[in-house]
């Protein structure tokens, strides 16, 4: 059951509404409801972490399809959304980064380079998410996410791609694409060049599931990029 509900439409760009400042292209392998809610909560709340190896596939089919078009520039570097020191004590394990690693196996074993970056960490305390909406987890989040010391070195050596196990408001992964895109002594410190995708995008960002309602694309949206801290439009992509 798991794989079936995991490996069945093609992953899709998802877009939360209202979509927080900031927030890279993003994309989802399925609407997080019914068997797919199921395995990312037993996953990370219940310890099932055999189910790590079917989630790291349907993240890597997330990754592929945000990094398809961007060409062969470096390898794809994960970089996890980092989990509150006490909720990973807890958990005894850290379910994101574990879904990455095995992401970045199924990636490498169909012959594209890709490691795990571990290099976000919280640098301020936040509250539980779960009873807060869109505006109360941006104010939540807003600037407690930073790269670790020296981590802004390893991110210009590939392509950025967040990676994380569910969208629900985008503001997680709006805070993080900040964080790295502002890495101080990083590549667009240093020389203005953006993170990720060189002259492009500071990074897109994957996960496996997001909010039903993420999923209702308007196709004739423009597609943007986060340049040196601002968003730039694209123009829609021909079919």
């Amino acid at each position: 059951m798991c794989g079936a509900a995991l490996s069945g439409a093609a992953p899709r760009r998802v877009r939360p509404s209202p979509r927080p400042a900031g927030l890279p292209e993003v994309h989802a392998a399925a609407p997080y409801e019914n068997a797919v809610r199921a395995v990312l909560l037993a996953h990370k709340e219940r310890g099932a972490l055999g189910l790590a190896r079917p989630l790291g596939r349907a993240l890597a089919a997330s990754v592929r399809a945000g990094t398809g078009r961007m060409g062969a520039v470096g390898p794809l570097l994960l970089v996890p959304v980092p989990s509150a020191r006490s909720a990973t004590a807890a958990r005894g394990h850290d379910p994101v980064r574990r879904i990455a690693r095995s992401a970045a196996y199924e990636l490498r074993r169909a012959g594209c380079p890709a490691r795990v970056l571990p290099v976000l960490r919280q640098c301020r305390t936040v509250v539980d998410q779960s009873g807060l909406g869109a505006r109360g987890r941006r104010a939540n989040l807003a600037g407690a996410l930073e790269v670790a010391g020296g981590g802004e070195r390893l991110l210009a050596h590939g392509r950025v791609v967040l990676v994380d196990d569910l969208l629900t408001t985008g503001a997680t992964l709006a805070e993080a694409a900040r964080a790295v895109a502002e890495a101080p002594g990083g590549p667009r410190g240093s020389s203005g060049r953006a993170v990720g995708f060189p002259g492009g995008a500071v990074c897109v960002a994957a996960v496996v599931s997001a909010s039903p309602s993420a999923f209702e694309i308007n196709r004739n949206r423009p597609r943007t990029c986060v340049v040196a801290g601002n968003e730039r439009a694209k123009p829609p992509e021909r079919r």
